[in-house]
């Protein structure tokens, strides 16, 4: 028997949603994923404030795929700009030969942004829009977001 369902959003009226990848790309990628997987598995078992729902998959056999809901930009900012967040990012910035990362956040008001490190070939909104260097206000997924809305 096939089952058909929709969802109330009523109550989330600032959800984002934020799309992670991790592609490994040699041998010394697997120690930066199996780094970034024990991170994963913390979030899991105790999920930061804000965060609604956290979901993993396979895009490929070397690239990871998760999918988080966040209640708002301000609960997810304070969970990238906190501990642990912050160190995993210090962390794969300096460790990241043989992986790349890329993340791409939707909101509800209709803004969207992303961020690529280290990918070999261009995904997601990069497949098509310009490229810009993410630098000064463009370090910030908020201004980010913020810039793809004033085009």
């Amino acid at each position: 028997m096939q089952s058909r369902m929709t969802v109330d959003l009523a109550a989330y009226p600032d959800l984002i949603v934020v799309m992670l990848g991790f592609r490994v790309t040699s041998w010394r990628g697997v120690a930066s994923l199996l780094g970034i997987g024990r991170g994963l598995h913390a979030i899991e078992q105790a999920p930061p404030d804000g965060l609604l729902a956290h979901e993993q998959f396979f895009f490929s056999l070397n690239q990871v795929g998760i999918r988080q809901y966040w209640r708002d930009i301000d609960s997810l900012e304070h969970f990238t700009r906190s501990p642990p967040h912050a160190g995993w990012w210090r962390d794969f910035a300096k460790l990241s030969r043989g992986a790349g990362f890329w993340h791409e956040t939707y909101a509800r008001t209709g803004a969207m942004e992303a961020l690529y490190a280290n990918m070999a070939v261009p995904m997601g909104f990069a497949k098509f829009a310009p490229a810009l260097d993410p630098v000064g206000s463009l370090l910030s997924a908020r201004q980010r977001m913020a810039h793809s809305q004033a085009g």
